[in-house]
């Protein structure tokens, strides 16, 4: 018989048995999982680091890659995501700050990048998060480092370089605003909060459809959620995510301007991965004033054929016009054409502090 001719009763049947089938091969998966864990105990490595950001990228590609559908490959990607999580749950309950409070799009960053089995822990502010991490409090921490149509988050950036922390991850997250409220239409909305950015990236649905309506700047979208469930009249703009957790309606979904708004986000850490085939490494440097300094400094990677995705510049802070340079590279500083020339740009910057090789986001 067909598949085409098969009865309904039938394919439930079927889809009951897959399903016994996958339960008993994610539960074979978790105890192989545990049994890493048992193994680097037996071995005394009481320090291990049993989250491995290379050895995951690498899984999730393979996913991607070896998917013949029908479900996307990116769909299937994050079911996997969501098993390893829980497998390493099993080997290593893990805190991961963020930005706060939760519900806002670095709050969905983090659990796209851990999976929803690790605790997530919200944070006031960047250098709390940085501070949380720097002190043992939690495993990892998740910033927001740029966005596609605002730019870089400067004050991310200034952090990095007096912390001791690594880059050991980034996660890119398309950005679909959505405006709440517990009104249940949009002419009953008397007032709209939400972040400063947002609302500069909402500019052009807002001034068509809530033009008259006054605009306030908060501290997160999460936080004018908060203050939109609490207030009467009052809407947010805000994630899907903040309109379950603060029982908000839907009144209009992605209503950001440019319908690509990414927001990039680094995973921070005390781990230094290893490589995964598909790599950056993020650095900053510093030149002497002199005529030329920056191109004679770059030079050493523009000879390697090394490719540069990003440099942006911020006042070092230590003399006026003096600047570092935060620049990022394809590949990991342990491949020989990598760290040859590293050990060129080093001998050329005035400083050069390595921030971290890690793999190129997956999903």
């Amino acid at each position: 018989m067909s598949d085409v001719n098969l009865t309904l009763v039938e394919i439930r049947g079927r889809i009951d048995q897959l399903d016994e089938q996958i339960q008993d091969l994610i539960n074979e998966r978790a105890k192989c999982a545990q049994l890493v864990a048992e193994v680097k105990v037996r071995a005394g490595d009481t320090d291990a680091n049993f989250y491995r950001p290379e050895r995951e990228a690498q899984v999730l590609r393979k996913v991607m890659e070896r998917n013949l559908g029908p479900l996307p490959d990116e769909e299937m990607a994050r079911l996997f995501r969501e098993v390893m999580s829980a497998c390493l749950a099993l080997e290593q309950p893990m805190r991961i700050g963020f930005l706060g409070p939760e519900g806002t799009y670095t709050h969905d960053a983090a659990l796209k990048h851990f999976g929803h089995s690790v605790a997530t822990v919200p944070h006031a502010s960047i250098d709390a998060v940085f501070r949380d991490v720097e002190a043992g409090l939690a495993h990892y921490g998740v910033v927001p480092i740029e966005n596609s149509t605002e730019g870089v988050v400067n004050y991310t950036l200034d952090l990095f370089v007096n912390s001791p922390l690594q880059i050991c991850g980034e996660v890119e997250l398309r950005i679909h605003h959505c405006f709440l409220s517990n009104e249940t239409s949009l002419s009953r909305v008397t007032h709209i909060y939400a972040h400063q950015q947002t609302l500069a990236q909402c500019r052009e649905w807002l001034d068509e459809h809530c033009k008259d309506i006054p605009r306030s700047a908060v501290s997160s979208n999460a936080r004018a959620a908060q203050m939109a469930a609490g207030e009467s009249g009052a809407a947010a703009i805000a994630s899907m995510t903040a309109a379950g957790l603060y029982g908000l309606a839907i009144l209009a979904s992605n209503i950001e301007d440019e319908p690509d708004n990414t927001t990039r986000f680094l995973v921070i850490g005390d781990l230094s991965p290893a490589a995964s085939g598909k790599d950056k490494t993020s650095m900053l440097l510093s030149t002497s004033n002199r005529p030329g300094g920056l191109v004679k400094l770059l030079k050493p990677l523009s000879d390697a054929g090394i490719s540069m995705t990003r440099i942006e510049s911020r006042p070092s802070r230590r003399g006026m016009w003096e600047y570092v340079f935060f620049v990022d590279i394809e590949g990991h500083q342990s491949t020989p054409i990598v760290a040859a020339a590293l050990r060129s740009l080093a001998n050329e910057a005035a400083m050069l502090k390595i921030l971290g090789s890690y793999p190129v986001a997956v999903l």
